[in-house]
């Protein structure tokens, strides 16, 4: 089974879902995506997630963003749990889930952990750049939903560090003040970063986010 970790090249693939046949990479284009996987249809906490999602989607857009779920089940049945979720979480499911009733997907990607169950995937969520490295990997167990404003705080993070020399501290929101990289000496940063760096000690920098 394969093994995914961060920096990976995240593997192609083409499935049948809930919105036709696709294929990842053509999906994707040249934008950001994320790829969550569900441990089975007509379950209680991935019905909460996947209504969600849906709600979520218009803030995943504006961070060009394209969101992919994953079911072991089928298409059909898909269709019927997308019923479930639209009346039960009152949304409109507005995203494809994969069928991925072989485990093909499943497989490539590690989904299944056979300790925590031989047959069901886990909660796993992949963020994937635009240059089809993956950014992060958080797994839930099944019994845990996941927290979709996490989720929008990772992705902020991400991108604006994929384009600026800083990191973000902990428990940053998009707008707090950002670390400063250590590959960039104080002098050179004051230079780049014209709002100001705050030096509390030579390791630790602070300057305002750098993109508002």
């Amino acid at each position: 089974m394969a093994t995914i970790r961060l920096g990976d090249v995240a593997p192609d693939f083409t499935a049948d879902s809930s919105m036709g046949m696709i294929n990842l990479y053509d999906y994707l284009g040249d934008g950001w995506g994320i790829l969550f996987s569900h441990p089975a249809d007509f379950t209680p906490v991935c019905t909460t997630e996947l209504g969600t999602a849906a709600k979520f989607k218009a803030e995943f857009d504006k961070r060009n963003v394209k969101m992919l779920a994953l079911s072991v089940d089928g298409v059909a049945s898909h269709g019927e749990w997308i019923k479930d979720i639209n009346e039960t979480q009152h949304t409109t499911v507005n995203f494809p889930i994969i069928a991925d009733d072989d485990k093909k997907v499943s497989t490539l990607y590690d989904m299944i952990h056979p300790n925590a169950n031989d047959s069901l995937t886990v909660r796993s969520v992949y963020i994937i750049a635009p240059d089809k490295t993956v950014k992060l990997i958080i797994t839930y167990p099944a019994s845990t939903g996941r927290n979709f404003h996490e989720l929008l705080r990772v992705i902020d993070s991400l991108q604006l560090t994929a384009y600026h020399k800083v990191a973000t501290p902990a428990n940053w929101e998009n707008g707090d003040r950002v670390v400063v990289s250590p590959s960039i000496n104080t002098e050179d940063a004051n230079k780049i970063f014209t709002k100001g760096v705050e030096e509390i000690k030579p390791y630790l920098r602070m300057t305002p986010q750098p993109n508002i």
